[in-house]
């Protein structure tokens, strides 16, 4: 069953349960002074008799998406006991507008644009960081494969996220129609959502790897790597979704709170423990590899060592994914920390790639000396060939004909 049977299924019932409502309200002597508007159901609520001149209140609808059932519908009874029309349709009216937290609305309306603008700008910044790595050949390393296959994965799961603020979100018709095609969505968005921790794990393991082992091959190391980035998110995500499709949670694109999400959550705590220990042992191992620098270093080596070893840390934490630990818990709706929670979210979440291709393309030193020696290179064959051009003129302007004829 589809949402929009089940809701359906659910008007239905509550329209028996008020037709005998209003049954046995006509069947007893009424307590209500004419004129009165009679009680009726307007296909979402059941509405009691009510006195003329006065407002009938009841609970939001829980079943319609968007309402809040903490908040009241209500109903005018008009002085002459009819109920009030609109005045636009003509149409008797219930009004329900105050269902919706018109304020809240508006605040997640923004955290949205955060969330689209960020992943828009870093989408960009990926797929200009994957041009200049593949461009230059000679910048190829296993580290730099790595790179960049994090960089697809970004991208991959930004492109994806655009689309479903694009092409869903704003469109509540999509969600209640649960169209094969919005889950398809969900389930692909998923899937990068989890590679982008699994490289994140990649990039970590590697980094550990390079420096508590001095023999390993590096080669075989990112091919193994490779394998494990882009299939262990598979395997949860297949294992997920066919957990929702046997138990029948597939309802309103699968946006809804699933117990069968903890199954992601797995491979997600997973990644962040491990990136955390290899964050600490490599921060170890670092410092100690400083203290033991070279002897004319000896001068303020503590603070020297130490500013080394916060920058490296400040560098790696948005490549292991680490700053997601400044938002490990949302707090409960209504909270006081519910809207810092819900911007440092959309900021680090959605700004993570564009801070990775700053850090790791960009501002690359490697990348930067390949960038300038192409840019002297393509300056200077222009110059080249118009002191070539002005040479070759000269000489054959002053040698003059040998003969009576003008070569041309």
């Amino acid at each position: 069953m589809n949402e929009t049977e089940s809701v359906q299924l659910i008007i239905d019932l509550k329209r028996a349960e008020c037709n005998e409502i209003l049954n046995f309200t006509l069947s007893q002597p009424t307590e209500v002074s004419e004129p009165y508007c009679p009680g009726v159901f307007d296909g979402w609520s059941c509405w009691p008799d009510t006195a003329a001149g006065l407002t009938a209140y009841t609970d939001c609808p829980e079943f319609i998406t968007g309402f809040d059932p903490t908040r009241k519908a209500h109903k005018i009874c008009t002085s002459n006991g009819t109920w009030y029309r609109h005045p636009e349709s003509g149409l008797v009216w219930s009004n329900y507008t105050t269902c919706v937290n018109v304020d809240d609305l508006y605040w997640r309306q923004k955290i949205n644009s955060i969330y689209e603008t960020g992943y828009l700008i870093s989408l960009v910044a990926l797929l200009l960081s994957l041009f200049i790595l593949s461009y230059f050949k000679s910048l190829r390393c296993p580290r730099i494969t790595l790179h960049m296959n994090l960089f697809t994965s970004f991208a991959a799961n930004n492109a994806l996220w655009v689309m479903w603020y694009r092409l869903v979100v704003p469109y509540p018709e999509i969600v209640r129609s649960n169209g094969v095609s919005c889950q398809i969505l969900h389930v692909v968005l998923h899937y990068f959502l989890l590679t982008n921790y699994s490289w994140m794990l990649a990039e970590g393991f590697y980094l550990h790897t390079l420096l508590v082992s001095a023999f390993i091959s590096e080669e075989r190391l990112v091919k193994w790597l490779t394998g494990l980035g882009w299939t262990l998110p598979g395997l949860f995500i297949l294992v997920y979704t066919v957990l929702r499709l046997l138990f029948g949670d597939i309802e309103q694109c699968w946006i809804n709170e699933s117990p069968y999400t903890n199954v992601l959550i797995v491979l997600v705590c997973f990644s962040m423990a491990l990136n955390l220990v290899f964050l600490c042992n490599i921060v170890r191992v670092l410092l100690i590899k400083l203290r033991a620098g070279p002897s004319h270093l000896a001068n303020n080596r503590p603070s020297r060592t130490l500013l080394q070893a916060l920058r490296a840390t400040l560098l790696l934490l948005p490549l292991l994914g680490l700053h997601y630990l400044l938002t490990p818990f949302r707090p409960l709706p209504g909270h006081a920390l519910e809207r810092s929670y819900e911007v440092t979210s959309a900021i680090t979440a959605s700004f993570q790639g564009l801070c990775v291709a700053t850090l790791f393309c960009f501002c690359n030193g490697e990348v930067i000396a390949q960038m300038k020696r192409r840019w002297q290179y393509s300056s200077f064959r222009p110059r080249a060939n118009s002191y070539t051009a002005t040479t070759v003129s000269f000489v054959r302007s002053t040698a003059g004909p040998t003969t009576g004829e003008d070569n041309v």
